[in-house]
């Protein structure tokens, strides 16, 4: 199921929990449109798009984390393949988004943090740059967020990230990618873009 991906040499993946809109940033992104849906757990494989003329693919993982009708044995499945799928394409991805819900990721991660738990979005933060991935946390639906500042700035410190979050642009992009509201992660990846030498990519962000 995750062997579909197109053989390209550059890649930007969008990895999260279900349900916080990476299939929405996805077709902010590409212009087209994708599954999404307001039940948890819409996207069951990887969604690729790719441009074989920039030799180029996005790809929108399937989320981890609670689903609802979804059995545990099965969620630990699609995080162990997406985990997999990331280490296997490292060398091809030039960025790594970890798509989160501005409104409640803090409390996600506070309400799984104890001594024998690491919170699945701390855990894939820390993945993806152990792997030396360039990451952006895309913070999404911050358009539903009244203390945005202190929110992000918690955000960061469960992150490992010393506040405050300004000083992290490259890393932390608050958006709303229902609204369209993107030009942060826009920023953010092309950031990662430049330093990888692929100013030609842009055009996409």
């Amino acid at each position: 199921m995750f062997d579909t991906r197109p053989d390209r040499d550059a890649e930007v993946v969008l990895v999260g929990r279900s349900n916080v809109g990476k299939s929405t940033l996805m077709r902010e992104i590409t212009g087209h449109s994708v599954s999404t849906g307001s039940k948890p757990g819409v996207t069951k494989k990887p969604n690729h798009f790719d441009w074989v003329s920039e030799s180029f693919v996005v790809t929108d993982l399937p989320g981890f984390g609670f689903m609802s009708g979804v059995p545990e044995e099965r969620r630990e499945q699609i995080k162990t393949d997406v985990v997999r799928y990331v280490e296997a394409n490292a060398e091809q991805i030039l960025v790594g988004v970890l798509v989160v819900d501005g409104k409640s990721v803090v409390d996600i991660i506070d309400r799984h943090s104890g001594p024998d738990e690491i919170p699945h979005d701390v855990e894939m933060f820390h993945f993806l740059r152990e792997l030396e991935i360039p990451t952006v946390v895309a913070v999404n639906k911050m358009d539903k967020v009244d203390d945005r500042d202190e929110r992000l700035d918690a955000l960061c410190d469960r992150l490992g990230l010393l506040p405050p979050w300004q000083q992290w642009q490259e890393v932390i992009a608050p958006i709303s990618a229902k609204r369209e509201q993107t030009e942060a992660f826009d920023e953010a990846v092309r950031h990662h873009l430049h330093e990888a030498k692929r100013d030609d990519l842009f055009k996409f962000f």
